[in-house]
Protein backbone atom coordinates (compact mmCIF):
# COMPACT_ATOMS: atom_id res chain seq x y z
CA UNK A 1 0.00 0.00 0.00
CA UNK A 2 3.07 2.05 0.90
CA UNK A 3 4.14 1.58 -2.81
CA UNK A 4 0.52 2.73 -3.90
CA UNK A 5 0.19 5.79 -2.00
CA UNK A 6 3.87 7.18 -3.07
CA UNK A 7 2.85 6.64 -6.44
CA UNK A 8 -0.22 8.45 -5.86
CA UNK A 9 1.52 11.49 -4.31
CA UNK A 10 4.02 11.17 -7.09
CA UNK A 11 1.58 11.08 -9.77
CA UNK A 12 -0.56 14.18 -8.34
CA UNK A 13 2.37 16.31 -7.68
CA UNK A 14 3.30 15.76 -11.24
CA UNK A 15 -0.04 16.96 -12.26
CA UNK A 16 -0.40 19.70 -10.21
CA UNK A 17 2.91 20.99 -11.62
CA UNK A 18 1.93 20.20 -15.49
CA UNK A 19 -0.99 22.08 -14.63
CA UNK A 20 1.01 25.18 -13.07
CA UNK A 21 3.14 25.25 -15.82
CA UNK A 22 0.45 24.93 -18.59
CA UNK A 23 -0.85 27.44 -16.77
CA UNK A 24 1.73 30.47 -16.62
CA UNK A 25 2.07 29.68 -20.01
CA UNK A 26 -1.32 30.50 -20.50
CA UNK A 27 -1.14 33.75 -18.64
CA UNK A 28 1.47 34.87 -20.80
CA UNK A 29 -0.93 34.64 -23.88
CA UNK A 30 -3.11 36.85 -21.90
CA UNK A 31 -3.01 40.74 -23.92
CA UNK A 32 -1.02 43.45 -22.07
CA UNK A 33 0.04 40.76 -19.30
CA UNK A 34 3.22 42.41 -19.41
CA UNK A 35 1.78 46.24 -19.06
CA UNK A 36 1.66 48.33 -16.10
CA UNK A 37 -0.78 50.41 -14.59
CA UNK A 38 -0.45 53.69 -15.77
CA UNK A 39 -0.66 56.57 -12.98
CA UNK A 40 -3.66 56.96 -11.94
CA UNK A 41 -5.44 60.52 -13.26
CA UNK A 42 -7.16 62.53 -10.70
CA UNK A 43 -10.29 64.53 -12.90
CA UNK A 44 -10.02 67.48 -10.55
CA UNK A 45 -6.63 68.21 -11.68
CA UNK A 46 -7.39 68.82 -15.06
CA UNK A 47 -4.69 70.22 -16.46
CA UNK A 48 -5.26 72.72 -20.11
CA UNK A 49 -3.83 70.63 -23.53
CA UNK A 50 -3.51 70.94 -26.95
CA UNK A 51 -6.65 71.01 -28.96
CA UNK A 52 -8.52 72.27 -25.65
CA UNK A 53 -11.70 74.59 -26.76
CA UNK A 54 -11.74 77.59 -24.01
CA UNK A 55 -13.76 80.16 -23.41
CA UNK A 56 -12.39 83.82 -21.43
CA UNK A 57 -14.85 85.39 -20.13
CA UNK A 58 -13.88 89.50 -19.24
CA UNK A 59 -17.08 90.52 -16.76
CA UNK A 60 -17.99 94.00 -18.34
CA UNK A 61 -15.63 94.02 -21.42
CA UNK A 62 -17.25 92.01 -24.09
CA UNK A 63 -14.71 92.98 -26.33
CA UNK A 64 -12.54 90.52 -24.32
CA UNK A 65 -14.68 87.90 -24.09
CA UNK A 66 -14.18 85.02 -26.75
CA UNK A 67 -13.92 81.18 -27.02
CA UNK A 68 -10.14 79.88 -28.11
CA UNK A 69 -8.41 76.70 -29.42
CA UNK A 70 -4.86 76.28 -27.33
CA UNK A 71 -3.07 75.59 -30.58
CA UNK A 72 0.21 72.80 -31.14
CA UNK A 73 3.06 74.77 -29.12
CA UNK A 74 0.12 74.89 -26.28
CA UNK A 75 -0.67 78.63 -26.21
CA UNK A 76 -3.64 81.03 -27.27
CA UNK A 77 -3.59 83.94 -29.06
CA UNK A 78 -5.18 86.77 -26.67
CA UNK A 79 -5.92 89.74 -28.60
CA UNK A 80 -4.00 93.20 -27.34
CA UNK A 81 -1.94 90.35 -25.09
CA UNK A 82 -0.30 88.41 -27.53
CA UNK A 83 0.14 84.53 -27.20
CA UNK A 84 -0.38 82.99 -23.64
CA UNK A 85 1.18 79.91 -22.43
CA UNK A 86 -1.78 77.13 -21.54
CA UNK A 87 -0.65 74.04 -21.63
CA UNK A 88 0.24 72.54 -18.35
CA UNK A 89 -2.42 75.14 -16.30
CA UNK A 90 -5.54 74.67 -14.87
CA UNK A 91 -8.23 76.74 -15.75
CA UNK A 92 -7.51 79.27 -12.83
CA UNK A 93 -4.19 79.70 -13.43
CA UNK A 94 -4.61 80.12 -16.80
CA UNK A 95 -7.38 83.13 -16.33
CA UNK A 96 -4.59 84.89 -13.80
CA UNK A 97 -2.40 84.79 -16.87
CA UNK A 98 -4.93 86.67 -18.95
CA UNK A 99 -5.78 88.99 -16.09
CA UNK A 100 -1.87 89.65 -15.74
CA UNK A 101 -1.65 89.74 -19.59
CA UNK A 102 -4.63 92.65 -19.72
CA UNK A 103 -2.84 94.78 -16.96
CA UNK A 104 0.44 94.67 -18.32
CA UNK A 105 -1.17 95.65 -21.74
CA UNK A 106 -2.51 98.72 -19.56
CA UNK A 107 -6.31 97.53 -21.15
CA UNK A 108 -7.95 97.30 -17.76
CA UNK A 109 -7.10 97.77 -14.39
CA UNK A 110 -8.60 95.03 -12.35
CA UNK A 111 -9.99 92.91 -14.63
CA UNK A 112 -11.91 90.01 -13.82
CA UNK A 113 -11.60 86.98 -15.57
CA UNK A 114 -13.24 83.45 -16.03
CA UNK A 115 -12.09 80.44 -18.04
CA UNK A 116 -13.93 77.15 -18.38
CA UNK A 117 -13.51 74.47 -20.81
CA UNK A 118 -16.28 74.28 -23.53
CA UNK A 119 -14.65 71.20 -25.54
CA UNK A 120 -12.11 68.47 -24.21
CA UNK A 121 -9.60 66.98 -26.24
CA UNK A 122 -10.83 63.67 -27.77
CA UNK A 123 -10.07 60.51 -26.48
CA UNK A 124 -9.18 57.51 -28.94
CA UNK A 125 -10.88 54.25 -28.21
CA UNK A 126 -10.12 51.29 -30.69
CA UNK A 127 -10.13 47.56 -30.67
CA UNK A 128 -12.94 45.44 -29.52
CA UNK A 129 -15.64 48.03 -29.16
CA UNK A 130 -18.50 48.38 -31.78
CA UNK A 131 -17.28 51.97 -32.87
CA UNK A 132 -13.68 52.13 -32.85
CA UNK A 133 -13.36 56.30 -32.87
CA UNK A 134 -12.40 59.19 -31.55
CA UNK A 135 -14.81 60.84 -28.82
CA UNK A 136 -15.23 63.61 -26.72
CA UNK A 137 -13.52 63.53 -23.18
CA UNK A 138 -16.11 64.36 -20.59
CA UNK A 139 -15.18 65.43 -16.99
CA UNK A 140 -14.73 61.76 -14.55
CA UNK A 141 -15.09 59.23 -17.76
CA UNK A 142 -14.08 55.93 -16.49
CA UNK A 143 -12.84 53.09 -19.10
CA UNK A 144 -16.20 51.81 -19.08
CA UNK A 145 -17.60 55.12 -19.97
CA UNK A 146 -15.11 55.43 -22.67
CA UNK A 147 -16.11 51.84 -24.17
CA UNK A 148 -19.80 53.21 -23.84
CA UNK A 149 -18.94 55.99 -26.13
CA UNK A 150 -17.64 53.84 -28.52
CA UNK A 151 -21.14 51.59 -28.34
CA UNK A 152 -19.58 48.82 -25.94
CA UNK A 153 -17.52 46.08 -25.69
CA UNK A 154 -17.26 43.54 -28.58
CA UNK A 155 -18.67 39.40 -28.03
CA UNK A 156 -14.59 39.07 -28.27
CA UNK A 157 -13.39 42.01 -26.26
CA UNK A 158 -11.39 41.42 -23.03
CA UNK A 159 -13.54 43.23 -20.43
CA UNK A 160 -11.06 43.77 -17.40
CA UNK A 161 -7.94 45.89 -18.60
CA UNK A 162 -7.17 47.79 -21.73
CA UNK A 163 -4.27 48.97 -23.08
CA UNK A 164 -3.69 52.95 -22.99
CA UNK A 165 -1.28 55.42 -24.25
CA UNK A 166 -1.04 58.60 -22.52
CA UNK A 167 0.66 61.41 -22.87
CA UNK A 168 2.04 62.77 -19.23
CA UNK A 169 4.53 66.51 -20.18
CA UNK A 170 6.34 65.75 -22.79
CA UNK A 171 6.34 61.73 -23.04
CA UNK A 172 4.13 59.24 -23.87
CA UNK A 173 3.57 56.26 -21.52
CA UNK A 174 2.36 52.94 -21.77
CA UNK A 175 0.36 50.44 -19.50
CA UNK A 176 -2.96 49.17 -18.64
CA UNK A 177 -6.32 50.43 -17.29
CA UNK A 178 -9.13 48.64 -15.09
CA UNK A 179 -12.82 49.24 -16.00
CA UNK A 180 -13.19 52.07 -13.36
CA UNK A 181 -9.97 54.21 -13.55
CA UNK A 182 -10.44 57.47 -15.24
CA UNK A 183 -9.45 58.11 -18.40
CA UNK A 184 -7.54 61.13 -19.36
CA UNK A 185 -8.04 63.52 -21.84
CA UNK A 186 -6.27 62.60 -24.72
CA UNK A 187 -5.70 59.39 -24.14
CA UNK A 188 -5.37 56.49 -26.77
CA UNK A 189 -6.73 53.54 -25.82
CA UNK A 190 -6.88 49.90 -27.49
CA UNK A 191 -9.68 46.94 -26.04
CA UNK A 192 -8.05 43.56 -26.54
CA UNK A 193 -9.09 40.32 -28.20
CA UNK A 194 -9.69 37.82 -25.61
CA UNK A 195 -8.32 34.37 -26.82
CA UNK A 196 -10.45 31.81 -24.79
Amino acid sequence: MATTCSEFYRVAIGRSVCWGVIGSLLAGCTPGWNLKPVTAYDPSDYRLGVDDEIRVMTYGQDQFTSSFRVDSQGKVAFPVAGSLRAEGLTTEEFSEEVRKALQSAQMLRDPKVAVEVSAYRLVSVLGEVAKPGQYPYQPGMTLLTAVAAGGGFTYRALESRAYVARQEGHHTTVGFLKPYDYVKPGDVIKIYERHF
